[in-house]
C-alpha cells in the first residue's frame, strides 16, 4: 500500500489552517488509505504553530514541524521532505487557492508510473498586474533556464521517494526547489487547474522575495547573465570604435570640432553605471559562492511533533 506525505509550508496561515484541513478531511484523506499531513512553520510570528498543533491533536496523520526561524518556503519544503515517510511527496499551499482534488489528480498519475507531477494554472482568477509580472518571470524562466516551464508556471508538485532522496542530496541554497525538481528529469506529468484567488488572509510574498526568487531562479540554473555582460561588453567595444572613427573621419574632412565635456561626461556616466551594475552581478554569484561554501544547513528545525504525541 502506498504511502503519500502532504507537506505544507505555513507562515502567517493561521486564518486558514483548519479550513485548509477540513476542505482535505473531506476531499482527499477518504481517498487515500495511507497518508500523513506534514505542517512546517516556516517561523511565523501569529498563532500557527498553535492552530497546526490543535489539529494534531485531532489527528494522528498529522505532524508539525516547527523551524527555528524564517528560512523561507525553499528550506520550508525541504524540511518537510527530509522528514516525510511516504513513498511519494506533494506539496500543498495553505492560502486556499489551490483545490485540494488536484492532490488526488496528481497521486493518481504517480501510480500510472510518473516519478514527478507538476500541477500547472491554467488560469488565474488574481489581480491582473501581478498576473502579469507573474508570467514575466515564468517566461524569462523558459527562455533562460528551462523550457518546459508550464506557461502559467506552478508552485505546488508531487514527487517520487527516489526524488525525494536526490534533492536531500544536492542542498542547495539561494535556489528555486521547483526549478531543481524540473532538472531531476525523471519521467514527469503536468496537471493544470484554475487557481482562485485568495479570500482570506493577506500574502506575505513580498516584492524582495519576489525579486530573490527572480534573481535565484536565473542565476542558479543558467550562464546567461555572465554571457549578457560579455555581450554587452563587446557591443560597447564595437560602439566605440564606430564613433571614434566618425569622429575623427568628420574632423578632418569636414573640420567639425570635437563636441565639448557635457557629452564626454553623458558617456562616461553611462559607461561607469554599466561597469557598477556588472560588479554588482558577479558580487551576487561571489556571494552565492561563499554562502555555499559555509555549508550551513538551509533549515533547522526547532520542534516536531507527531500526531501520537502529548503535549
Amino acid at each position: 500500500m502506498s504511502k503519500l506525505s502532504i507537506i505544507v509550508p505555513v507562515y502567517y496561515n493561521s486564518d486558514t489552517l483548519e479550513a485548509l484541513y477540513e476542505d482535505m478531511k473531506v476531499k482527499v484523506f477518504p481517498n487515500i488509505p495511507d497518508y500523513e499531513l506534514i505542517f512546517v512553520d516556516d517561523g511565523s510570528g501569529d498563532t500557527s504553530w498553535l492552530v497546526m498543533n490543535k489539529l494534531r491533536e485531532k489527528d494522528e496523520h498529522i505532524r508539525c514541524i516547527k523551524l527555528s526561524k524564517n528560512f523561507g518556503e525553499h528550506s520550508a519544503l525541504l524540511a518537510g521532505l527530509s522528514e516525510c515517510t511516504g513513498d511519494c511527496a506533494v506539496t500543498k499551499q495553505a492560502d486556499l487557492q489551490e483545490d485540494s482534488t488536484l492532490i488526488l489528480q496528481m497521486f493518481e498519475s504517480w501510480q500510472k508510473g510518473n516519478k514527478v507531477v507538476l500541477a500547472a494554472r491554467r488560469s488565474r482568477k488574481e489581480n491582473p498586474v501581478k498576473v502579469f509580472f507573474a508570467n514575466c518571470y515564468y517566461s524569462i524562466v523558459r527562455k533562460t533556464v528551462n523550457k518546459n516551464m508550464p506557461d502559467g508556471g506552478c508552485d505546488c508538485y508531487l514527487i517520487d521517494r527516489k526524488a525525494i532522496e536526490v534533492l536531500k542530496l544536492m542542498d542547495e541554497k539561494n535556489s528555486s526547489l521547483t526549478l531543481q525538481v524540473m532538472w531531476l528529469g525523471f519521467r514527469t506529468d503536468i496537471i493544470w487547474f484554475d487557481r482562485l484567488d485568495r479570500e482570506v488572509g493577506s500574502s506575505r510574498w513580498t516584492f524582495s522575495k519576489k525579486f530573490k526568487l527572480v534573481l535565484d531562479s536565473v542565476m542558479s540554473f543558467s550562464y546567461m547573465p555572465l554571457r549578457a555582460m560579455m555581450i554587452i561588453g563587446f557591443i560597447f567595444d564595437i560602439l566605440a570604435f564606430i564613433l571614434v572613427i566618425s569622429v575623427l573621419v568628420e574632423k578632418f574632412t569636414v573640420g567639425t570640432p570635437i563636441l565639448g565635456w557635457s557629452s564626454l561626461m553623458c558617456v562616461l556616466l553611462f559607461g561607469f553605471g554599466l561597469i557598477i551594475m556588472m560588479l554588482g552581478l558577479i558580487g551576487e554569484y561571489i556571494w552565492r559562492t561563499l554562502d555555499a561554501s559555509r555549508n550551513r544547513p538551509p533549515f533547522i528545525i526547532d520542534e516536531i511533533k507527531n500526531g501520537t504525541d502529548k503535549d
